[in-house]
């Protein structure tokens, strides 16, 4: 990718990023994005984010791939990890290989190396003192990931809590609790979709999420309420599968709906 055509998706992805002020805002969907482009963007292999859960705890919420979102989910299980510290301290955490970390996250580090992951680096979703999130970048080779992809996704995790934080605009606020605690909700009806789209279609597990999302996306429906229909059997799974699969990385602010 040339210094052009970077810049503009830069640019586009901050604007899409920035769009949430629309009447079918989806969380779920958002966060998915904020992974999609981290990768895509920034010189990592893999992208996760937990988020809070207004309880106090902290829950994976989306990942790029099945394996960050293991990575999330080790997290949130041991309450041990980079991204479990980032959001405890405000500031970016890092591992530059953690395989050598076990000393330092006895449980989560020898999961993440499991999960194919030699370096990550964690930066807080927030907004001032407010914390609701962080945004994990991961690589499978050791190594300290380099600043300036460090740098653009504490931007990109920057503009994607005012994105969510601006929905106080819109009413009381409690809104944004309420749609963060919704979000996780929702991740777990997809979990249960993406199994049955894995089991109808002989797909791994990413693969039907991104066959749930790009049906989703081209009938602009949420992912939630696309996730719920399958997992009630309201929709046939097959008519999914019918559908080719973009594992593209998402052209930015010309699909949203």
């Amino acid at each position: 990718m040339n210094r052009t055509d970077r810049d503009q998706r830069l640019a586009s992805a901050f604007v899409a990023l920035a769009d949430t002020l629309v009447t079918d805002f989806d969380v779920l969907d958002f966060l998915g994005l904020l992974t999609e482009q981290a990768v895509a963007l920034l010189d990592v292999d893999a992208a996760g984010v937990i988020l809070s859960d207004q309880r106090g705890g902290w829950r994976p919420a989306a990942g790029s791939s099945e394996q960050a979102e293991l990575v999330e989910v080790f997290a949130a299980q041991t309450v041990q990890g980079p991204c479990v510290d980032c959001v405890h301290s405000g500031v970016p955490v890092a591992s530059v290989d953690l395989a050598a970390d076990t000393g330092r996250w006895p449980q989560f580090a020898p999961a993440a190396v499991s999960a194919g992951f030699r370096a990550a680096c964690a930066v807080p979703m927030r907004l001032r003192e407010d914390i609701i999130g962080a945004l994990t970048l991961l690589d499978t080779s050791p190594g300290a990931i380099d600043d300036a992809s460090v740098t653009l996704g504490q931007a990109l995790a920057d503009v994607a809590t005012i994105g969510i934080l601006q929905q106080r605009a819109l009413g009381h606020n409690e809104v944004v609790s309420e749609q963060l605690q919704a979000a996780l909700h929702h991740r777990t009806v997809v979990e249960q979709a993406k199994g049955v789209l894995a089991e109808t279609g002989g797909l791994d597990m990413h693969r039907a999420y991104l066959a749930l999302r790009d049906y989703a996306r081209a009938h602009r429906r949420r992912l939630s309420e696309v996730a719920r229909d399958i997992a009630t059997t309201a929709l046939d799974a097959r008519v999914l599968l019918t559908e080719p699969i973009d594992d593209s990385p998402r052209a930015m602010g010309s699909e949203r709906p």
